[in-house]
């Protein structure tokens, strides 16, 4: 498919405090997904629809032993079932706002994670690998030892190369570049990223931080950022922006910074991508690396492998602290 688009639904609604109040969250995202498809049809072929980090389920606890204990559920379930049953009858492929799921292989853990669903079901699955520390008391991949699966997946569509890293993952240049060099084509960011580092000045990390990564990648990058208000998603405000930016790090579509709903639709020119990719000498980021000059970056800095007991803010304080005193911070 050499043009399609696609839309960032951004979201305000409150969070679920347990299980059975995630029900109202699918049922309003399932609005969304529809207002995003048929009502935009006339103008615009939407093939992909994202929803922002935590758009289902929300770390609104402290500790992991009470995420697991009221909040968590298994990946699929009802929830990714009826989103799965609704992008069939649509004809897309949906980046699912992110939710809390425990995994019987590692039943003392929580996870954030978002999954992609296409017209055929559940493609793939992504567990957020850089929580927001000290703050996010779920797991990374990055913490079980012999982790099993692909934490980075890029799943191939007939709409592109799609791959999705989550809020603070995006502070992490090397999520991007991994996935970029795996092939991905179109970025997908879900985030619940607040004030006062969104889309507006002096600290407007949410553009910046959006249109670098598709332009030192060569690709499409769309991003749902939370547009929840201060009275659904305390402690913070958050500032909306979701966008959609080209792989030369150009918005083409965006929505104003502030609270609300919002649905921003702007074109992915895949068949464009591909020929800047194939074309470029220059701004060839991908084939111009020199990896080998890192070596750092592939020793372990922050620890892994800790129980949910041990995942709490203020164990997670310590370790921080204790791992900057290691690096001489």
């Amino acid at each position: 498919m050499e043009l399609y688009y696609a839309a960032a639904c951004q979201t305000d609604m409150p969070n679920p405090a347990r299980r059975q109040d995630m029900a109202k969250n699918t049922a309003r995202a399932l609005e969304m997904l529809e207002h995003a498809v048929v009502g935009y049809r006339p103008f615009h072929d939407v093939k992909l629809v994202v929803f922002p980090e935590f758009s289902l389920s929300a770390p609104v606890y402290p500790t992991a032993e009470e995420l697991l204990e009221k909040l968590a559920v298994e990946v699929p379930n009802e929830h990714t079932d009826a989103i799965a049953k609704k992008a069939r009858e649509l004809g897309v492929y949906v980046q699912t706002g992110s939710q809390l799921e425990v995994d019987p292989r590692w039943p003392d853990t929580v996870f954030n994670t978002t999954c992609l669903i296409g017209p055929e079901g559940l493609l793939a699955k992504y567990r957020k690998v850089n929580p927001w520390i000290p703050w996010e008391v779920h797991a990374s991949p990055h913490d079980i030892d012999g982790y099993p699966d692909d934490p980075l997946p890029v799943t191939d569509t007939e709409i592109g190369k799609l791959a999705v890293a989550t809020c603070y993952d995006w502070l992490f240049p090397e999520v991007l570049r991994e996935l970029a060099l795996k092939g991905a084509e179109v970025l997908i960011r879900i985030s619940a990223y607040m004030d006062p580092w969104g889309a507006t000045k002096p600290t407007d990390w949410w553009t910046v931080v959006n249109r670098c990564r598709a332009l030192e990648n060569t690709a499409f990058v769309v991003a749902a950022n939370q547009g929840a208000s201060l009275a659904n998603y305390a402690p913070f405000s958050w500032p909306g922006g979701s966008m959609l930016v080209d792989y030369d790090g150009r918005v083409l579509a965006e929505a104003p910074p502030g609270p609300g709903e919002r649905i921003v639709v702007g074109p992915i020119a895949l068949g464009t991508l591909r020929a800047e990719r194939r074309r470029r000498v220059g701004h060839s980021m991908l084939a111009h690396l020199r990896t080998e000059l890192y070596p750092r970056q592939h020793a372990p800095v922050y620890p892994g492998a800790r129980s949910a007991r041990e995942r709490d803010v203020e164990t997670q304080e310590r370790l921080i602290a204790e791992t900057k005193g290691e690096l001489g911070l």
